[in-house]
């Protein structure tokens, strides 16, 4: 329907331009110049929400509690098409949520900081792997890791995903 509306207020307008200067040349050149502003301009207007959209995510990110930070995470990879377990809040043995997928059990362990987040972080989630009996471990964080963190990671096969990986994984389900 809004193809057909669309289509209807061009041909408006190209009727009423040429209306106006009585050539139809002049007329569909004022009529292109003007749906291709109107598209730039919606454009720009998209991009720039979109961007604020971001922003602010990430923005709220920082402000979450641990625990707020693990709730979003379960909506999130749910979204991803996850099947998501929130693990006790006390007791994890080093894994906040278990993620199943085809068979395939992933153990997160989540850290909302405000600095980078170091080598304990991989253990714990390393530690996690027999106890859950997962193929494998990631961490996440709104952060970023030491140089140790990433080390001990990808001796062990952990993924780490961090700030910039967490605004890939939600931008991809906005």
């Amino acid at each position: 329907m809004s193809r057909f509306i669309t289509l209807a207020m061009l041909m408006t307008g190209l009727i009423f331009g040429y209306l106006y200067t009585g050539d139809w040349m002049i007329a569909l050149a004022s009529l292109g110049g003007v749906a291709i502003i109107i598209t730039l301009f919606t454009f720009l207007h998209l991009t720039y929400r979109h961007r604020q959209w971001r922003k602010v995510e990430m923005d709220a990110i920082d402000e979450m509690t641990g625990e707020q930070f693990e709730q979003y995470l379960v909506k999130l990879f749910k979204a991803h098409g996850y099947k998501v377990k929130h693990t006790p809040l006390s007791g994890d043995y080093g894994a906040d949520l278990i993620l199943k997928d085809a068979g395939h059990t992933i153990v997160v362990q989540a850290k909302r900081y405000r600095s980078t987040v170091g080598l304990q972080a991989v253990q714990e989630a390393l530690g996690s792997i027999n106890m859950y009996d997962a193929d494998e471990a990631w961490v996440v964080t709104n952060s970023t890791y030491t140089n140790q963190a990433k080390k001990l990671a990808e001796a062990n096969d952990v993924y780490l995903i961090d700030r910039q990986g967490l605004r890939e994984l939600v931008r991809e389900v906005t």
